[in-house]
């Protein structure tokens, strides 16, 4: 790929040695990546299909009615997720089948570890399942993603032998059901989930040069064009669990340095962040954590008047800012990133308290 770009840096530089070494460095550029852009294409127009058939056909079924603790008020179908999955399972079908792109086989394997959270998702927006059985099985998947990508790094643990490999294992398999459950608590607003996911698996994709990403990305974005405000079907709890469990993998499945992992996590600071304040914020209010509510910021934030499209781009363009400094900064970028959140969410809560105190002193 880089001859052409070696024998143009070496050449004279006339102008026809230098349009010609161009011309085929973007040659063996374009015939690298072209097979992986025909998948994404493929991708991303099977999703916009798969989720606009389920919207079609099983909007009776998997309908979403408006409650108190809604953030929309007409009844909109859910199971968008379902669409994704779907397109997601038959790109990876055709990619084996043609070979437009290399897949390892046990990148296939570990998307496998997924089917029982998936499954348990499928039934949740269909009839409801208890939090027991679902956390249950949100175990199960956690565990079979550790057992195949093994533990997040703990350098600290890794002095007390097996008793820290022990801990570690641990805390990863409840790290990553907090992540399945904190995009699911965040997917409350129409493009919210979708769109900051799309941008954090696109910096991973980046980061820890993992071309897969792309391809979730563009499932995504063929979902995304349904579910952006205002939204004409919902992804569920199939799709958010999902999403979730795809941000583990991508953290979980790399080969780089404990400093660049703990670097990448801080991508999930925008959605996760607003979780983890939230459910502190439950505790020290006395409030029952496992009630449903309204009150994460992202909720907040809407009730006060902004619209649900005003409220995803700002969630999509803040990680878009974390992605770049840590881009450009490296392991400094993921601190002021963490410093830049935690300032946001304090700012953030005065604006909404001042709000709300302003809205109930005119009533």
């Amino acid at each position: 790929m880089f001859s052409s770009l070696q024998s143009l840096l070496k050449s004279e530089f006339s102008i026809s040695s230098v349009e010609s070494s161009l011309e085929s460095f973007v040659e063996s550029y374009f015939d690298l990546t072209k097979p992986l852009l025909i998948l994404l294409a493929i991708s991303f127009f099977i999703s916009l299909i798969t989720v606009g058939i389920i919207k079609q056909k099983l909007s009776q079924q998997l309908v979403d009615i408006p409650n108190e603790r809604s953030s929309h008020t007409q009844p909109t179908p859910r199971g968008g997720g379902l669409g994704f999955i779907i397109a997601f399972a038959i790109a990876i079908g055709l990619n084996q089948y043609f070979s437009f792109y290399p897949i390892k086989e046990e990148q296939n394997l570990l998307w496998l570890s997924l089917i029982p959270l998936v499954l348990i998702g499928i039934i949740d927006d269909w009839r409801g399942v208890p939090a027991s059985i679902r956390y249950l099985v949100q175990l199960l998947t956690s565990s079979l993603v550790v057992y195949q990508c093994g533990a997040f790094p703990f350098p600290v643990l890794s002095n007390f032998g097996t008793t820290g490999e022990i801990i570690s294992i641990l805390l990863t398999i409840i790290g990553i059901t907090a992540l399945i459950n904190f995009y699911n608590f965040m997917d409350g607003l129409d493009g919210l989930v979708a769109g900051v996911t799309a941008v954090q698996l696109g910096f991973l994709a980046l980061w820890f040069n993992q071309p897969l990403n792309w391809l979730i990305i563009a499932v995504v974005i063929g979902f995304l064009y349904w579910n952006w405000s205002p939204a004409k079907i919902f992804m569920g709890d199939a799709g958010s669990t999902f999403l979730g469990a795809v941000i583990a993998i991508a953290l979980l499945n790399n080969s780089s340095d404990p400093a660049s992992v703990w670097t990448a996590v801080t991508i999930t600071l925008p959605l996760i962040g607003d979780a983890i304040y939230t459910l502190f914020r439950r505790l020290i209010n006395g409030e029952n954590i496992f009630q449903a509510h309204r009150t994460h910021i992202y909720q907040r934030l809407q009730q006060s008047g902004w619209s649900h499209g005003q409220v995803a781009i700002t969630y999509i363009v803040f990680t878009l800012f974390i992605a770049y400094l840590n881009s450009l900064l490296g392991e400094t970028g993921a601190w002021i990133s963490l410093a830049t959140v935690t300032v946001a969410i304090f700012l953030g809560e005065i604006y909404l308290t001042r709000h709300q105190l302003s809205r109930e002193y005119n009533l």
